[in-house]
């Protein structure tokens, strides 16, 4: 249960003075609609009315603030003309001008005779001041109502800037003082206020530097952010080490037969995440493992090997992919690897209807399949197992911690494996998988050759095309890609389709054409016709970025290449070199290149390191560009900035587990305030799994 001490913040804004109905509405679409949503979104930016010169000095596009005298009133000779006020200080004279006004609220609140303090917007009109319409006016008795430093905060339609500042400075009243959940050692280290304290510097500015994301009141509550979400997964992480798992203990008979037939050697790096897998599984805990690979590491190989471990002993694996591609792409590499040793595997996914469904759902029901392989259609109701002991999940982007705890349900106390062929910066590890633990595959099979990449402008397109007959004639693909275009599926369609009828004119039917509107059956039969050499040319969207898998594609060319982040055009520059044949790169440009841009294919052609490629793809283009690629997975935060705060999160991370180990149970007087931090951020799931035990 909440604590009753956090029921003010939970509450709707609606408890708010002067929040009804609609202005909830509003509020709900722009921060959310509790109190705390209110308090826990920081303000964007501030609105510095502390200049306050004497008018002759003002200069015109700034804001400022004038203790002024109301001389006269002039109102408008003919409709639709402005309505103005002169007023001056011992300086000089500024115009206050109105339109569509009320004369008599203007008598009544600047009164000819009386002092004001205005502020607002300087203007230069007809080589005079004026100021239309002022942010604020009020008496010299009422100064303290003006905000020298003026918060602004996230707005949508029905909501104005006034009424978004007033409802948070009335949820911030509501705010209860909660007890002190950082250690004490660390706070006075880092010479940080309390939570309350924080808040209120945020939202009430004393000076601009306030609102620097390195202060000490933004640091505090961006810690307090990373220190929730790792708490809860170091409790997940802790759960899943102490919860019974399954000790598969294979003599491994079946995982010598796959290696045995394999048309190569496991590498190093392999053998070693075979072996840290193994150690999880023959453990009696749950495993709970990523494993990452750079591309063509052969992550799958490894699937496969802990496959043949987990079907000796009497077990189930279900392979979750997330497109039908991949998924149908993964099985047959796995028939091929696991059919040797006498292994069934079978795909399902949303294509498979009728009596061949039926047929897999009873099939796995009563034990018959090893290996499945499918997309989220797996962990539907009726997919029911006779012994699930491993899940995989590859290129997991699209699940969160809760979501993975979730997708184990399915099996009695079964192992997670989840794989992605996308290395990871090591901050973004920490924040979305920092309840597994990580196992690396960094080397390439051997046999595989350097990818040689070369960076072109457009203009030498042609001589491009002229070469390609070249490689063609010597049995070898190409594939050639096509960039997203203004963010719009039909746009990306136009600009491959353009590419391919041009390439068709010249190369005839042999060039194919793949891009996200086919269906799935269709994309299928196009990557299996391109990979069985139908094709020379296949042009394509970046659909290929993940799975399409062509050993004798020896060139990928890559049109608008500065469109691309650095992480997907190292992967799609995986999708050649695949084989013991040179392969090359050609990224084209459009126009004149800018520094990041520039940065971004310097970095392309001088390293083939993906993990190297993700942190320079993280310095380059900053955690929002990462992380905006709509995956839910990812935490969002609202205090905590990745590419600010990043020193804050290693600190967390070790903070989180340590106190975790200590205090599992939340015992102590921190512990009691912890529990306030966990359901404060709404990590509850974290609580949930230490009170389960």
């Amino acid at each position: 249960m909440r604590p009753e001490r956090l029921f003010p913040l939970f509450a709707d804004v609606m408890t708010l003075k002067g929040v009804g109905s609609r202005v909830k509405a509003a509020l709900e679409r722009a921060m959310g609609g509790r109190v705390k949503d209110l308090v826990l979104t920081p303000p964007h930016t501030l609105i510095d009315r502390s200049y306050q010169p004497p008018i002759s000095e003002a200069k015109s596009g700034e804001i400022a603030t004038f203790r002024v005298t109301i001389t006269r009133h002039i109102p408008p000779k003919t409709r639709g003309r402005p309505y103005r006020i002169r007023a001056y200080d011992m300086s000089g004279e500024i115009t206050l001008t109105f339109f569509k006004p009320r004369a008599d609220y203007l008598r009544q609140v600047l009164p000819e005779g009386t002092e004001r303090i205005i502020s607002g917007k300087v203007e230069d009109y007809n080589g005079a001041l004026q100021m239309t319409h002022p942010d604020y006016i009020v008496s010299p008795k009422n100064a303290d109502s003006l905000p020298l430093y003026e918060t602004i905060y996230p707005l949508t339609a029905g909501l104005s800037q006034k009424v978004a500042r007033k409802s948070v400075m009335a949820a911030l009243d509501t705010v209860p003082k909660l007890d002190e959940w950082l250690d004490p050692a660390m706070k006075t280290r880092q010479d940080w206020p309390d939570f309350n304290t924080a808040l209120l510097r945020v939202h009430k500015p004393q000076h601009p530097l306030d609102m620097n994301p390195r202060s000490k009141a933004r640091q505090r509550l961006a810690y307090d952010e990373f220190l929730a979400k790792q708490l809860a997964m170091a409790f997940v992480r802790e759960h899943t080490r102490r919860a019974s798992g399954r000790e598969f203990n294979a003599k491994g008979t079946y995982r010598h037969d796959v290696i045995k037939a394999a048309p190569f050697s496991p590498t190093k790096a392999q053998i070693r995440a075979c072996e840290e897998i193994r150690q999880d599984q023959a453990s009696p805990y749950r495993m709970a493992r990523l494993l990452q690979g750079d591309v063509g590491s052969g992550k799958t190989f490894v699937a496969a090997i802990i496959s043949a471990d987990v079907a000796e002993c009497g077990a189930q694996v279900a392979l979750m992919a997330p497109t039908e591609i991949l998924a149908r792409q993964h099985a047959d590499s796995l028939k091929g690897f696991l059919e040797p040793a006498g292994l069934t595997v079978q795909a399902l996914t949303g294509r498979d209807k009728g009596k061949p469904r039926e047929a897999i759902l009873s099939g796995l029901k009563a034990g018959y399949i090893d290996v499945v392989v499918g997309t989220h259609a797996l962990f539907q109701d009726k997919v029911e197992f006779k012994d699930l002991g491993l899940v995989i999940i590859d290129e997991q982007h699209r699940f969160g911690v809760k979501d993975r705890l979730n997708l184990q349900d399915k099996g009695v106390k079964s192992d997670l494996l989840v794989m992605t062929a996308t290395p990871i910066p090591r901050t973004l590890a920490l924040t979305s998988y920092g309840d597994l633990d990580i196992s690396k595959l960094d080397e390439k099979p051997a046999g595989r050759r350097p990818i040689t990449t070369v960076v072109m402008p457009m203009a030498r397109l042609e001589n491009v095309i002229s070469r390609l007959k070249d490689i063609i004639g010597r049995g070898e693909q190409v594939y050639w890609v096509c960039p997203l275009v203004e963010e719009s599926e039909v746009m990306d369609l136009t600009s491959a389709q353009d590419r391919y009828q041009n390439l068709q004119s010249i190369f005839g039917e042999r060039v194919g054409l793949l891009h996200g509107r086919m269906k799935g059956e269709e994309k299928e039969r196009i990557t299996k016709a391109f990979k069985a050499q139908q094709f020379d040319i296949l042009v394509a969207t970046t659909v290929i970025e993940v799975g399409v898998d062509a050993p004798n594609a020896t060139i990928i060319i890559i049109e608008h290449a500065e469109r691309f982040g650095l992480a997907q055009l190292h992967q799609l520059r995986g999708r050649v070199g695949r084989s013991d044949k040179a392969s090359s790169c050609i990224l084209f440009y459009h126009g004149q290149l800018g520094e990041t841009a520039k940065a971004r294919l310097t970095t392309m052609r001088e390293s083939e390191d993906g993990f190297f490629i993700a942190e320079k793809d993280w310095e380059l283009r900053g955690s929002g560009d990462l992380l905006g690629v709509a995956q839910s997975g990812l935490p969002h935060y609202k205090l905590a900035n990745l590419d600010k705060h990043k020193d804050l999160l290693e600190t967390a991370v070790q903070d989180a587990r340590l106190f975790v180990q200590k205090d599992p149970k939340l015992e102590t007087e921190r512990g009691r305030a912890v529990l306030d931090l966990l359901y404060l951020f709404e990590q509850d799931y974290g609580v949930q799994m230490m009170r389960s035990g």
